[in-house]
């Protein structure tokens, strides 16, 4: 690295120069583009190599985001650390952030977070995600936006599907080819991620184009089980056909603005994409995600990313985030139980049934929280972990977060999305706290985010988070992290 002046940094990446800014003993290098801009027919294309540009490219500022409506808050709830500023204008946002240990000695692993967001919202620069306590403790870390929503996901006749996540393998080979020049070990890259993200990284895991890229996997609140069927995306592409009024091809969609686009997604809320051989494995909260004929855990199961060393799980009270920021679970009846079931299940009688019979003491509130956590995440993460350990020749570890939050007056719990300030070691961050916080009004336990962080790094490192055993398969070992 060749220093500008004494608070800036340059580095030449395979398209060319980019300056960053010392932060510390650390260097901060923002906006950087992996692919190049999805414009025209490109928006609906795999990704492609960025032209070079000619002298050195400001790295030190933000840049655009993809297009997205506004989401900031669930409810009550505000979820703005979560989903970063929403949709910051521009065509070049197939880009990376670094936060990079100054180098010294030997080259350091690089974690990549892909973040979550429905596969519609959310960017690499919510709050959560800056890597300054990655870069702290020896990582350089990466976080990666991704084209959402109708670019990123609609399944369409003319164009690859999963165009989001081919973006992320785009970007991996970016780094294959870029993490040296920022001190980091080509050869040690885990990729990370959390709901939508984590289904992505699940994606990525089950992709033979993946093979090579990375060494190790994290799926934080993901599930393997949560691709739509051709049949189900298309009932979205239909959808999406009626509401933009076109034949909805690659080649009509490359002449709509992107305001509509947005418009577009908002709209879509509530599609119902059961069919009658298959439920919505995401059980409506979304009219986007993966497709294909069979599901990541399959393909993980029959050998695919076997020599990928995997962590993975789920939070206690997923379903909750869901539910109480909107009021849903003050009244919950054992109807609102049974239609949360038939979401997911062909009996849901007899599936709220088993959940009784393991919880016999929880209120209807729990119980439907329990149901929509299983169904949307808990059960698909199963699957994954067992997949995994089945056939890998790498580590599988799981865990289970259940840290409970006092936010809305308890009922927050160990929601979906609670171990993220933990991972990321961003308790103090103002956002979180408060009314309206994630965190609530209780100070979080700062060792508890000390520890989850330090596991994480050390599971980049080695391929073991070094205090829980090995997951062996169904009924094996998860690791409940932020018990009493």
């Amino acid at each position: 690295m060749a220093s500008v002046d004494p608070t800036t940094v340059t580095v030449t990446t395979t398209s060319g120069p980019v300056r960053g800014r010392r932060d510390g003993d650390m260097t901060v290098f923002l906006d950087v583009p992996y692919s190049a801009p999805p414009v025209g027919r490109g928006l609906f294309a795999a990704p492609a190599p960025h032209e070079p540009w000619a002298g050195v490219r400001d790295a030190t500022r933000p840049g655009p985001t993809a297009p997205q409506p506004t989401r900031d808050s669930f409810g009550t709830l505000d979820m703005s650390p979560y989903f970063g500023p929403g949709w910051q204008r521009g065509d070049d946002y197939l880009t990376v952030n670094i936060w990079a240990p100054r180098p010294a000695g030997p080259t350091r692993p690089v974690m990549v977070f892909v973040h979550g967001g429905g596969f519609v919202a959310g960017s690499g620069r919510g709050p959560l995600y800056d890597g300054t306590a990655f870069a702290r403790d020896g990582v350089v870390l990466i976080t990666v936006n991704y084209r959402l929503g109708i670019p990123g996901f609609l399944h369409l006749p003319d164009a690859p599907d999963n165009r989001g996540m081919l973006d992320v393998l785009a970007a991996l080979r970016w780094v294959q080819e870029n993490a040296a020049r920022f001190g980091g070990d080509p050869d040690n890259v885990t990729l990370f991620g959390q709901s939508a993200g984590a289904i992505i990284v699940g994606g990525v895991l089950a992709d033979p184009a993946s093979s090579g890229l990375i060494r190790r996997a994290i799926i934080q609140s993901g599930t393997g089980t949560g691709a739509f069927t051709p049949e189900q995306a298309g009932m979205v592409t239909a959808a999406v056909g009626r509401e933009l009024d076109l034949e909805p091809t690659a080649g009509t969609l490359a002449e709509v603005p992107d305001e509509r686009f947005v418009a577009a997604t908002a709209a879509l809320t509530g599609l119902d994409l059961r069919t009658s051989t298959h439920h919505d494995p995401l059980g409506g909260i979304t009219s986007f995600s993966l497709v294909g004929e069979q599901q990541p855990f399959a393909a993980v199961a029959a050998g695919q990313g076997s020599e990928v060393d995997l962590l993975i799980g789920a939070n206690l009270d997923e379903g909750s985030l869901y539910l109480a920021p909107l009021g849903l679970l003050t009244d919950t009846t054992e109807p609102d139980v049974l239609d949360t079931a038939a979401r997911f299940h062909s009996d849901p009688a007899e599936a709220v049934r088993a959940f009784r019979a393991r919880q016999p003491s929880a209120s209807a509130a729990e119980l439907r929280t329990a149901v929509l956590g299983d169904g949307l995440f808990k059960a698909g993460t199963r699957r994954m972990a067992a997949a995994h350990a089945s056939a890998a020749t790498g580590g599988t570890y799981c865990y289970e977060f259940v840290w409970r939050s006092d936010a809305l007056d308890g009922q927050l719990g160990a929601s979906h999305v609670m171990e993220l300030p933990f991972v990321f070691d961003r308790l103090a961050l103002p956002s979180l706290h408060g009314p309206r916080g994630l965190l609530g009004g209780t100070e979080p336990p700062a060792p508890l985010a000390a520890g989850m962080h330090r596991s994480w790094i050390r599971f980049a490192a080695t391929g073991d988070p070094g205090c829980w055993p090995g997951y062996a398969g169904a009924g094996g070992h998860v690791q409940r992290i932020g018990a009493a």
